[in-house]
């Protein structure tokens, strides 16, 4: 799937700055978003490959220790599933190839009980291993991309010895019923049966191409643990719910749930990140350091079009934008919305709204 010669984004990332200088005073905040997100819009670093969906879930056992240890047992979840992803591509065996991953952190489940799990997102082949072709995804179509057994005896192998890691140099903590998994001869005891069980790793059939994977990252990345849309009432019993029983099959899958809404808060709580933790990462190919070359490289063996130049230097007709560091709340693209003297009032003002909901779904 070639990539369109001009997109919306090119326009606005040419012309938008100014634009906007020219129009200063006159813009709602809410265009003033709708053109950052446009002008952040990263459809060129989609390639024209079949993607896939790849889901690494922690047993329940090793959910509880995360419950009170999210920050590193999560930064663990986030380790081991990558490492797994990359070393399994890079193995003659299986793809012999350096393959890029774009990994999403949930913590819940339909019902939102604490159910920690990666979310991947990869394309299907990578740069070989000398960087000199582009190698695709062979085999059966039942059996695409990367053997599910191999991937989860690895993810397996290297979080629990991840987190063994983590306990003996005392980066996990145990409180209440978990208080004595504190001794080491506790702790080892309690992983032992897990080096047995079988890990859930879970492979999607691949989407159908970048618009598909733009649409599934929108609703993965912005996701929170229950969106509005599954919403049905807040009365007397308390707040009802639809959810997804998954040992159900087909239609029965789809039930509803009535929690106390002390209990809905308090599930909902659970899924809250530490401050500062990042549930979006990168890896390999579109690690930050090296994507933009990685990327152009691919585009070259697999001959699809690069994305349209944009001047990096204004024109004579075009003011400069002054260049801002990201939004320290949400990451995103900051704007300039109007320069006025010391001591003086700024003519634009945000309106004043009323939030009514978010629907994240």
């Amino acid at each position: 799937m070639p990539r369109p010669a001009l997109e919306v984004a090119d326009i606005f990332r040419s012309h938008g700055p100014a634009w906007r200088t020219a129009n200063v005073g006159h813009l709602s905040l809410g265009q003033l978003k709708a053109m950052a997100a446009i002008e952040a819009c990263r459809t060129a670093e989609l390639l024209p490959l079949p993607y896939h969906h790849v889901v690494f879930t922690l047993p329940s056992a090793i959910g509880a220790i995360a419950w009170q240890n999210k920050t590193e047992v999560y930064s663990l979840l986030f380790k081991a599933a990558s490492e797994t992803m990359l070393t399994i591509a890079a193995d003659p065996k299986h793809l012999g190839a350096r393959i890029g991953v774009t990994a999403v952190l949930h913590s819940w489940g339909s019902a939102l009980t604490h159910h920690p799990h990666i979310h991947m997102i990869v394309p299907g082949g990578g740069l070989s291993l000398d960087g000199e072709r582009f190698v695709p995804c062979r085999g059966h179509r039942r059996r695409f991309f990367l053997p599910v057994r191999v991937l989860s005896r690895l993810f397996r192998r290297l979080m629990l010895e991840k987190l063994a890691a983590a306990h003996g140099k005392g980066l996990v903590s145990f409180k209440g019923s978990l208080a004595a998994l504190a001794a080491p001869a506790t702790f080892a005891a309690a992983l032992k049966p897990l080096r047995w069980k079988k890990w859930f790793v879970y492979i999607k059939e691949p989407f159908a191409g970048p618009k598909a994977v733009l649409a599934y990252l929108s609703r993965y990345t912005h996701r929170v643990a229950i969106s509005n849309t599954r919403l049905i009432a807040l009365d007397e019993r308390g707040v009802t719910f639809r959810y997804k029983d998954y040992r159900a099959d087909g239609l029965a899958r789809r039930k509803v749930m009535t929690l106390a809404a002390d209990e809905f808060i308090r599930r909902f709580m659970l899924h809250i990140l530490p401050k500062g933790f990042h549930r979006i990462r990168h890896y390999g190919l579109f690690a930050s350091t090296g994507r933009a070359a990685n990327i152009a490289r691919l585009r070259e063996l697999l001959g699809s079009a690069p994305p349209a130049e944009i001047n990096a230097t204004p024109s004579q007709d075009e003011p400069a934008e002054t260049v801002l560091p990201p939004c320290p709340c949400c990451g995103g693209r900051m704007i300039v919305i109007e320069f006025f003297e010391r001591g003086m009032q700024p003519r634009y003002r945000q309106p004043s709204v009323t939030i009514i909901g978010i629907d994240t779904s």
